[in-house]
């Protein structure tokens, strides 16, 4: 099977989006969904029918660890 590429119709895709628990009513949330092979997708909740962005485990890990450690805290 081919990868995804970025930009593809996030609603197109078969698979299970989920979002954090940390999502707020105003529908300000990103969520994200395993894909077969191996890649990860995320898309914005207000535009399901939008564009995914796709990443592989090793450039999610990578941004999650640095969220973890505060990198990006001055975003906010």
């Amino acid at each position: 099977m081919p990868p995804v590429q970025n930009g593809v119709r996030a609603s197109s895709l078969d698979a299970r989006w989920i979002k954090s628990r940390h999502s707020n009513a105003e529908g300000n949330c990103v969520e994200v969904a395993a894909l077969v092979g191996g890649s990860i997708a995320l898309r914005n909740s207000r535009d399901p029918d939008g564009p995914a962005l796709v990443y592989t485990p090793a450039e999610v890990a990578a941004f999650l660890a640095g969220a973890k450690e505060g990198e990006f805290d001055h975003l906010l």
